[in-house]
């Protein structure tokens, strides 16, 4: 997402054009893919299934058709665009495969290495990676771009499952489904009243903690223009309200490690109320990204070197 604004853009179809990718010619015979086993130049390797269900696969130009759209058509395929040199890709990889193998085989992960598969870095007309898609149905569903932190991601595909009529495994919970799905329709306060409510009823509630972070992070966010948000921050780096700012447009750009290493530099540069208030903000945005997050725990301890 390269604009941190709440849109319900997110599920347009047909934003994609898949023309050409549809009529490619197909082998004579194109075996069913098999569960992705581990590739030395794939980012990580994806555990089988405990169910046996395929969950990961590799999606080449030639085979898009028969491992893509005809699969689609049963089950979602979100599609993972990464590249061996891409850094990012290396921390949104891991956590896509991750709820893919939670996901139990109610939606397929397509791994796609761009440098190899030109034709569909094309069609989905990718500009940078790793960018994140959707196939439902046989028809495109818009996703996003940068390693957004994993709650934010589990969102993404709980709303991808929604649209397809999919019933999600990954929530036991129905209050959270409840309060996902307000979040992803833009209704902030509807929203943040059902986190809270979680949260009353079960205080050490990780999921809602970071349900409740998201609605402050968006908040702040409402109105304004990214590029002039970093642009101004850059311009003034020791203004607290500007780099905080920036940190809250990096972490909705899927820039988080960006975000994060942004605040820990700001730590080391300011005292006493400045000091606690940069500290606090960076917190909030580790709770949006959630405890097991690599950044996040990458962060904790630069953050404990800059205080202490």
């Amino acid at each position: 997402m390269s604009d941190p604004r709440i849109t319900s853009s997110i599920f347009t179809r047909g934003a994609v054009d898949l023309g050409a990718l549809r009529s490619t010619p197909q082998p004579t015979a194109t075996p069913a893919p098999a569960a992705r086993p581990a590739a030395p130049t794939a980012p990580t390797a994806a555990p089988a299934s405990p169910s046996g269900a395929v969950t990961v696969i590799d999606v080449t130009d030639a085979g898009f058709r028969a491992d893509v759209l005809e699969r689609s058509l049963t089950t979602p395929v979100i599609l993972d665009f990464w590249a061996e040199w891409c850094q990012p890709c290396k921390q949104l990889s891991p956590v896509l495969e991750r709820l893919a193998e939670e996901g139990g085989g109610s939606w397929v992960l397509g791994k796609v290495d761009v440098d190899a598969n030109p034709g569909l870095a094309q069609a989905f007309q990718i500009q940078s990676i790793p960018m994140v898609a959707a196939v439902v149905g046989g028809q495109p569903v818009q996703g996003f771009q940068g390693a957004l932190p994993e709650a934010q991601v589990r969102q993404y595909i709980e709303a991808v499952l929604k649209a397809a009529g999919v019933q999600s495994p990954q929530h036991e919970d129905p209050r959270l489904a409840e309060a996902d799905d307000a979040m992803m329709d833009g209704d902030l306060d509807a929203a943040e009243a059902a986190y809270k409510k979680i949260l009353n009823e079960s205080p050490a509630d990780q999921a809602a903690e970071s349900g409740l972070a998201q609605v402050a992070l968006f908040r702040r966010v409402q109105g304004v223009d990214p590029g002039a948000v970093l642009s101004v921050a850059a311009g003034a780096p020791d203004d607290v309200k500007a780099q905080l700012l920036a940190a809250d447009v990096e972490v909705l750009s899927g820039n988080a490690a960006e975000a994060y290493q942004r605040l820990i530099k700001l730590i080391r540069r300011v005292f006493g109320d400045d000091r606690e208030t940069v500290r606090r903000h960076l917190l909030s945005l580790f709770t949006v990204a959630g405890p097991d997050d690599p950044a996040v725990a990458s962060a904790r301890r630069a953050l404990a070197n800059a205080l202490f």
